[in-house]
């Protein structure tokens, strides 16, 4: 029996929805009603004859027979994609949608910045950029690339940077200083309040000093724990505490005088933001374009 143009579509679903491991995720990315997508599944599975997927009301997941059909179409659904895109280089005006996931502060200080002249350039072009500090798995996620530091890239994803270093610092508010003092030693900061970092993998954060004798990390105490920046920027800005981060993130308060730095002896600098995305695949057009705008305008320097 013969695929038809219905099937096509379906299995173009079938495969999204595989991805997401959910309909409602799967939906949003390619723009219909989750009922839809359940519409199209389940004819698709009437026309095979086959049941392709356990559900739930928490979980979807493959049948074996499902999981034959994935294996079977994935990687000629992926081809035609890359093709598709191959394309645009003919194109006068490229166009097209990539997705990215950006941690919070990549997303600040890299997308936001380029994003006016991107799509002067590129109008035809959509970006979907999910912001989050949690590790996800781009490929299985549905997206096109991810944006994370440098040190947290997945090994097996080809990587670019798109920053240079980037510097961690200690800062507070003139108000937390009055009422509790100035640390001048990492290890004062057990005496102080100090809002805690929770990381994508939900691990806190020992935050990250160095000294004389090397690289060493403090537990701080943290009755407030925090996993994304800008409520720990209004908390520390109300005197709420001390707070660890990327130096340009605060850069606007500390030149203001609304927040104030500290243990600068102290402060360690890494590795700064890449954009990852799959080896086997070619890289789309949109994406390619983005990288190249963000490394011609370097809104990190």
């Amino acid at each position: 029996m013969s695929a038809n143009r219905t099937d096509i579509a379906d299995f173009s679903y079938f495969l999204a929805i595989t991805r997401h491991g959910s309909f409602r995720r799967a939906a949003t990315e390619l723009g219909v009603s989750p009922s839809a997508l359940s519409h199209s599944l389940r004819g698709l599975e009437s026309r095979l004859g086959v049941r392709l997927l356990n559900r739930t009301n928490r979980s979807v997941t493959l049948t074996a027979a499902g999981q034959e059909l994935c294996d079977a179409i994935a990687e000629p659904f992926a081809r035609i994609d890359d093709a598709r895109d191959a394309l645009n280089r003919f194109r006068d005006s490229p166009m097209g949608r990539i997705r990215i996931n950006v941690a919070g502060d990549a997303a600040a200080l890299l997308i936001a910045p380029v994003m006016p002249e991107f799509m002067d350039r590129y109008p035809e072009v959509e970006i979907d950029i999910v912001s989050s500090n949690k590790l996800v798995d781009v490929v299985a996620s549905g997206f096109d690339a991810g944006i994370r530091f440098g040190g947290t890239v997945p090994e097996d994803m080809i990587a670019q940077n798109l920053s240079p270093r980037v510097r961690w610092v200690v800062a507070g508010a003139p108000s937390y200083f009055e009422r509790f003092g100035t640390p001048n030693h990492p290890s004062e900061l057990k005496d102080h309040r100090c809002l805690g970092v929770r990381l994508g993998n939900d691990q806190i954060y020992r935050w990250e000093f160095c000294g004389p004798d090397g690289n060493f990390d403090v537990a701080v105490p943290g009755q407030i724990t925090m996993d994304e920046t800008r409520p720990m920027i209004a908390t520390a800005l109300l005197g709420g505490g001390l707070i660890y981060g990327l130096e340009p993130i605060f850069a606007e308060h500390l030149e203001s005088g609304r927040l104030k730095q500290v243990l600068s002896d102290f402060s360690c600098t890494s590795n700064g933001f890449q954009i990852y995305y799959p080896s086997r695949r070619l890289v789309p057009t949109g994406l390619r374009l983005l990288i190249d705008l963000i490394k011609e305008m370097k809104p990190m320097g």
